[in-house]
């Protein structure tokens, strides 16, 4: 029999024991040993429920038993969740994780610490929650060079999108239905403002390269500013809009970055809809291959981290090689990187006249107008590729900008 213990009791925590006492008997086949929860660690008590009489306050309960074989740590944040990851490790005990924002933070230097002591720091459910994602970067695609990833990261901005495009409804009332639901936080800052995409394309980024991809390097932007009309052009250029993290390999270099994205309905990420999430990635053998699946949730999370659980347990006592240095990949200039883009301006002359597509022309060359019906007063149009640092110049020189997006076309 093999003891772990559960930091948190919150939503992934307590998914986490329901699917190790719910599958019980099917995860020791392929562990090749019982799993049994022996602590779960949390600040609250939890009277009438079972868990309560596994339950500790005091994390050194957990740390000195020696009993304790693996620690899975879902309280997210960074304190004290990177305290207690590391001395685990220290401890000789093996750590699996869904905190994308520490494993961020710290992952290079955790992962150095369960190789030196020989056992392992996991973290499959950091990024695409239930989707298998990392364990194939780290063993089934290491034939190819990876040359880009691009995803669907977020469920609750996907949810937002969709229900924006779909039903024509304004942010705002959209995300007060996502938090009524439970698919968005009270404060959702970290998803709305690509926070926390952010953090997971710079933990597939750093998976890639091998080495430390700072999330703070990565230009970000989030959905906020996406209005209703920006998906009826959309809709008009049979076009879906995506939150989408990338990061691309272009001349031996990685840009990477999180933004709304314009993309034609033949592109394999169009359909991920709702509070899915979709990954694609691009090979130089394997060519291109998705991810797909729920990207949060209790269950689908707590599944991935279960499935490291049971990784850690037929692994005990041999460290599973994860090629992550801490020294900092040089990602490419945002400024360098080139994109396309769909522009919107208020029309203040009522009419396209000569001076203004003059200057459209002088500052973009040849572009493509957009029209869409029920919008009058503006007027759209996409640009051929371009540095971003080039766009940002000459967009400046413009009055009236309702809206900037990027696109793959």
């Amino acid at each position: 029999m093999v003891n772990i213990a559960v930091l948190g009791y919150g939503t992934v925590g307590s998914g986490v024991v329901e699917v190790i006492n719910t599958n019980r008997n099917s995860i020791a086949k392929r562990a090749g040993k019982d799993i049994c929860v022996k602590y779960v660690l949390d600040l609250r008590d939890f009277e009438g429920d079972p868990v309560q009489e596994i339950l500790v306050h005091d994390y050194d309960t957990i740390l000195t038993d020696k009993t304790v074989d693996i620690v899975v740590e879902v309280m997210g944040g960074i304190d004290p969740a990177y305290e207690f990851s590391k001395k685990a490790l220290q401890a000789g005990k093996s750590v699996c994780t869904s905190n994308k924002e520490l494993v961020a933070k710290h992952g290079a230097e955790l992962l150095a610490i369960a190789k030196e002591k020989k056992v392992n720091y996991l973290f499959e459910a950091s990024v695409g929650g239930g989707i298998p994602i990392i364990r194939p970067l780290n063993s089934s695609l290491t034939a190819d060079e990876i040359t880009e990833i691009t995803g669907i990261l977020n469920g609750t901005t996907n949810y937002i999108l969709t229900e924006m495009s779909e039903k024509g409804a304004d942010f705002d009332v959209v995300l007060k239905d996502a938090q009524d639901k439970g698919y968005a936080e009270r404060n959702p800052e970290a998803d709305v403002e690509g926070y926390d995409a952010c953090r997971k394309i710079a933990i597939l980024t750093s998976l890639v390269t091998g080495k430390q991809v700072d999330y703070e390097d990565i230009h970000t932007e989030g959905i906020t500013k996406l209005t209703t009309e920006d998906f009826k052009y959309a809709e008009a250029m049979n076009a879906s809009i995506k939150l989408l993290g990338t990061s691309r390999k272009i001349d031996n270099k990685f840009y990477s970055m999180v933004a709304p994205v314009m993309i034609k309905q033949d592109h394999p990420l169009a359909g991920v809809n709702g509070v899915f999430n979709g990954i694609f990635v691009h090979g130089n053998v394997l060519d291109d291959v998705m991810f797909y699946g729920r990207g949060a949730g209790k269950l689908p999370t707590a599944s991935a981290v279960v499935s490291d659980v049971v990784d850690a347990v037929k692994h005990m006592g041999t460290n599973i090689m994860t090629i992550w240095e801490d020294t900092k990949t040089s990602l490419g200039a945002f400024e360098d990187f080139e994109s396309n883009f769909f522009v919107r301006i208020k029309d203040v002359n009522e009419g396209l006249d000569e001076s203004l597509m003059f200057a459209v022309r002088e500052a973009f060359g040849d572009v493509l107008y957009v029209k869409t019906p029920g919008i009058e007063g503006e007027f759209a149009f996409t640009t051929k590729s371009m540095r971003e640092g080039d766009f940002a110049e000459k967009i400046a020189g413009f009055d009236n900008v309702c809206s900037v997006i990027r696109t793959n076309f």
